[in-house]
């Protein structure tokens, strides 16, 4: 359902609405990230302290090439707008790329749910609609079974592999490179 004066999500699903992250969501955010410890790591590593929360906030509220998106739940277990989860944008290039580079993660009260699945697909359309982009892509880790799961589920392709792509708890870690384009979700 696309966003309207009255929804406070910029789209929503059946169980889950899409909402940019502010300042104020601290609180609930770093309570979550403390909860997820377990099944973020080694994968993850959100921030779960006031001072961090207000370092990553202000990275993707304040820097126009980041987008970060809360997945809330609507009228779920946890409570109307509980977060599920996490998705960011990062490097968002425009021009002729039109490109962005997507990283999420579930908290665990959500996880195993689907609705990190339902959230991400809300943030690819928007991503491809309202924002105007036409590529995004996944970077994961090989032995990251379940984000690589969500992404495959999502309809992303895997186009390659990067060794020592990125820095993660300490060492350069290799990455499975996942995409999707605007023309991939509209056939």
């Amino acid at each position: 359902m696309p966003h309207t004066a009255s929804s406070r999500y910029l789209v929503e699903g059946p169980r889950v609405g899409i909402r940019h992250i502010t300042y104020e969501d601290g609180a609930e955010f770093t309570a979550r990230a403390r909860e997820s410890k377990e099944l973020h790591q080694p994968w993850l590593f959100p921030p779960d302290s006031a001072n961090g929360f207000t370092g990553f906030a202000g990275r993707l509220i304040e820097d126009p090439t980041k987008a970060g998106f809360l997945v809330c739940e609507k009228d779920g277990e946890h409570g109307d707008g509980a977060i599920a989860g996490y998705i960011n944008i990062n490097n968002i290039v425009e021009g002729a790329f039109l490109s962005g580079a997507l990283g999420y993660g579930a908290f665990a009260h959500s996880a195993g749910r689907g609705l990190m699945k339902e959230g991400l697909g809300l943030v690819v359309r928007y991503a491809f609609g309202g924002m105007r982009l036409h590529r995004l892509e996944i970077n994961v880790q090989p032995a990251n079974t379940a984000s690589i799961a969500l992404a495959r589920s999502c309809g992303f392709r895997l186009e390659g592999f990067s060794p020592d792509m990125l820095y993660i708890d300490g060492a350069w870690r290799d990455h499975e490179r996942w995409a999707i384009t605007a023309e991939m979700i509209r056939k």
